[in-house]
């Protein structure tokens, strides 16, 4: 018991030293030389936002804007098709609240979420060919892009609008990108999606201006002689992008979850282990990098794997212990997947999908488990998942019980042996020369430990640890 709470205890401080390691360590190590930090002056920063918005792209954006609070003009280079809502929404929030003038350079085109993050600059400056709009927040399923529920729509159609507003233009236009239902005369009609193009957007005075490429952008805002510095994604960030996409942070966290489960089965600290806190590190250091999870769901996932430690090594049974390990490791899992609010991850539908994943990933751990037990029991898993030392009869036979008569063991009470594998409760002992089955009611009892035994009832033998 000792030593199962050990490799629990070692396991858990595995888990928090990684992850606070994991998400330190790009702060320490990132190669960062902020342009406009201090006092100088003329220093342009590009950033860009290209490819599908996601965790990744906001937390590099988050950070960039951070790193150049006082350069004299960020310019986001925008091409993008769109993405996550809540990525797209931090980085507007980032945007909004950023103390130096922003530029948005929509460089071909800022569909969908591309199209809040461009709204949200200070200026909005369109390449010759380039497209805004479209900003319909969609799902996909069974291989197609369907449009979300009405909840959804009216969520980001309030975020479009209140980032036009905030920026000085037109609020009705920027709710058209998103609502079809949403009218302007001699603009876009009932039941088409409004999306713009460079001309156009200059003549709704949606975009303040047009460049035909980034120098000539430069030269329109008397930059030309200004230090350029264009941000790049640090070592960090591109983990984060990984490791947050739906399917591979799933697949981390079953496979952590069920490397740990097996893990606390054996003795000491070994390889599952390693994979089990190596994997959860990954996802939780991974959403917390990109906002999506704070300390708030670390620490839930550890008090959920310390209370299935003590339904394991302490008390016998399933019991109240377990219910509340899995709860809280099952509400660790959902909140890190949300980068909204409660209540509007709530009414946009975003919670659902969480718990659904977060169901499917306990399940997949549990699937797991069982296919370990059912087809590797001798080869791959730990000695404590399977008890593979053969049963005495009642003469001491070791290679099994003969004959159809029931052993009489009460010659073993008050005798003493030890246990030959560990007892969670039921196992393998030797008792007084003889190999039997044994039952613990007082605890889980580790390998080669002394037992004494209590009472015998039929062919039920009760130990205690003996001292």
């Amino acid at each position: 018991m000792i030593r199962s709470l050990t490799a629990l205890g070692r396991t858990l401080l595995a888990f928090c030293l990684t992850t606070l390691v994991t998400v330190w360590a790009p702060h320490a190590f990132a190669d960062i030389t902020p342009v406009g930090a201090g006092t100088m002056q003329d220093s342009a920063v590009v950033i860009p936002i290209q490819g599908t918005i996601e965790p990744g792209v906001a937390a590099f954006v988050k950070r960039a804007l951070a790193d150049h609070r006082n350069a004299t003009t960020i310019i986001l280079d925008v091409d993008t098709f769109g993405g996550r809502v809540d990525s797209a929404v931090q980085i507007r929030d980032a945007v909004l609240g950023h103390g130096a003038p922003v530029v948005a350079y929509v460089n071909r085109r800022a569909i969908s979420a591309g199209a809040l993050i461009s709204l949200a600059a200070d200026q909005l400056v369109f390449a010759p060919g380039s497209t805004m709009g479209a900003a319909t927040p969609i799902q996909v399923q069974g291989g197609e892009a369907t449009p979300v529920d009405e909840k959804m729509t009216s969520y980001f159609r309030a975020e479009m609008r209140a980032t036009a507003e905030a920026t000085g233009r037109s609020p009705e236009l920027a709710e058209a990108m998103v609502d079809a239902k949403v009218t302007v005369d001699g603009v876009v009609g009932d039941g088409t999606l409004l999306t713009v193009s460079t001309e156009e957007a200059l003549e709704l005075e949606l975009a303040d201006g047009s460049a035909a490429s980034l120098n000539a952008l430069l030269r329109k805002l008397n930059l030309a002689d200004a230090r350029l510095h264009t941000e790049r994604e640090n070592w960090a960030e591109t983990v984060t992008r990984i490791v947050t996409e739906p399917t591979l942070a799933g697949m981390l966290m079953s496979i952590g979850l069920l490397a740990v489960m097996l893990e606390l089965y054996s003795p000491g600290f070994g390889f599952l282990g390693l994979i089990g806190v190596t994997s959860l590190s990954l996802v939780f250091a991974g959403h917390m990098i990109a906002d999506l999870a704070g300390f708030e769901e670390a620490l839930l996932l550890l008090a959920g794997l310390i209370a299935l430690g003590i339904e394991l090594f302490v008390l016998p049974g399933f019991g109240l212990a377990g219910a509340i390990g899995i709860a809280c490791v099952f509400a660790a899992m959902v909140l890190s997947m949300i980068g909204l609010p409660l209540n509007i991850a709530w009414d946009v539908g975003l919670l659902g999908a969480a718990i659904s994943r977060s169901i499917l990933i306990l399940a997949g751990t549990l699937l797991g488990l069982m296919l370990a037990v059912r087809f590797f029991p001798r080869r791959a898993l730990p000695r404590g998942l399977i008890l593979d030392t053969s049963l005495g009869g009642a003469q001491g036979d070791e290679h099994g019980l003969s004959g159809a008569s029931t052993p009489d063991y009460r010659h073993l009470v008050g005798k003493t042996g030890s246990t030959l594998t560990p007892l969670r409760p039921s196992g393998k002992a030797r008792i007084d020369g003889e190999l039997v089955d044994v039952v613990t009611e007082l605890g889980p009892i580790a390998a080669n430990q002394p037992i004494r035994v209590e009472t015998v009832d039929g062919v039920k033998i009760v130990v205690t640890e003996s001292t």
